[in-house]
């Protein structure tokens, strides 16, 4: 036994949970001891009790208690109810290994992320938060082809935590009890890259209508159109080189992401792994986790061609002579100047880049040394 190794795996860790089913243990908290019998243990979240009663005063507690992991100081398996003998000392070590895990969920990188996967913890208070956003990030991990796509996991990213709602084990029932009502209430914006997939199969799962949309894919392309005047490019851009190209983040950031695509094709079967290695959390994490920055850079630059006019509208009126010349309806000067900007952009782009044979732009031909 003084062999056994400190840290399990998960499919160990898995056992061990379900091992903790149905027994009484002690719990020590900071301020006083309950004792109670396990009812559900959460992976790296909470224990839900049964039977509760404070080890002190013997006051009985009605219904259940949950208890958070950073606020377990100790735990202790007990024999029965009324017996204050403890297991042995590698029951002992096994539950204080783990409750060292049972801690709020943060990656690598300090972004906090939530898991859900019950209806009966932090689900509520979840959906609460989201409602009271105006703004959110979504995202979806979905395994299979078009016709027997299946919904795993819904990210839902606010501007201080990513909610990860796993929806293999919440089944219909989540969003009958409040995610139908957010990603179809049209007071919230929803942040997406590519939501095609994600509107389809909620449609087709679940019946849930997703509205009042922001994709990001689409605004990056309708960027290239901008950008290039009038040009399409041979293909959509994946998340990273979204997020690389526009928010300017570091290769370390979108490593996560860069590993996602490949894991799918090659280990589709991981989104069904229960419990989902923290890993994969990350990654599922940092999908969503830079939406909402990311649409502000979108929006600014779509907007750009706009500002510029309202400047020149504005600088304008220094010319009064120029102003009164000018009839209300007539199209002012500095609006003719976006046909040379358009035909500027079309030259600009037609050297930088290489043309297929659709007259589609190849966006991996782009040149940056070509002199203009």
């Amino acid at each position: 036994l003084n062999n056994r190794p400190v840290m399990a795996s998960s499919s160990e860790e898995s056992r061990f949970l379900d091992d903790l089913k149905r027994k009484r243990v002690r719990i020590t908290l900071s301020d006083t001891q309950i004792s109670g019998v396990v009812q559900r243990v959460s992976q790296k979240k909470s224990v839900v009790l049964e039977d509760v009663s404070e080890v002190t005063s013997g006051r009985k507690f009605p219904g259940v208690k949950i208890i958070f992991g950073h606020e377990i100081l100790k735990v202790e398996f007990t024999i029965s109810a009324n017996q204050d003998n403890l297991v042995n000392e590698e029951h002992k070590s096994e539950i204080h290994s783990f409750r060292k895990k049972m801690v709020d969920d943060v990656d690598e990188d300090g972004v906090r992320y939530v898991v859900i996967d019950e209806l009966h913890e932090k689900f509520g208070p979840a959906v609460m938060h989201i409602q009271q956003q105006k703004v959110i990030g979504i995202g979806a991990e979905v395994f299979g082809q078009i016709a027997q796509e299946r919904l795993c996991w819904l990210q839902v990213a606010t501007k201080k935590v990513v909610y990860l709602f796993d929806v293999l084990l919440l089944g219909g029932q989540a969003f009958r009890n409040g995610l139908s009502m957010i990603l179809e209430n049209p007071h919230i914006l929803k942040v997406v890259h590519d939501c095609r997939c994600i509107a389809r199969c909620l449609r087709a799962e679940f019946r849930v209508d997703l509205t009042n949309v922001f994709d990001t894919q689409v605004a990056d392309l309708m960027l290239f159109y901008r950008e290039t005047g009038g040009f399409l490019p041979d293909r959509l851009s994946s998340l990273q080189e979204v997020l690389r190209l526009h928010l300017k983040l570091p290769a370390s950031d979108l490593s996560p992401l860069c590993s996602t695509e490949s894991q799918r094709k090659e280990c589709p079967e991981l989104w069904y792994l229960r419990p989902s290695p923290p890993a994969l959390m990350n990654i599922m994490s940092a999908s969503v986790s830079h939406l909402l920055p990311l649409r502000l850079v979108l929006l600014d630059a779509l907007m750009s061609d706009y500002t510029i006019l309202v400047d020149a509208y504005m600088s304008s009126y220094h010319n009064q002579s120029l102003y009164i010349e000018q009839r209300e309806g007539t199209l002012p000067a500095e609006a003719e100047e976006l046909l040379c900007v358009l035909q500027e952009r079309r030259n600009w782009a037609a050297r930088r880049y290489s043309l297929t044979d659709a007259g589609l732009l190849r966006r991996s031909s782009f040149n940056t040394h070509t002199h203009i």
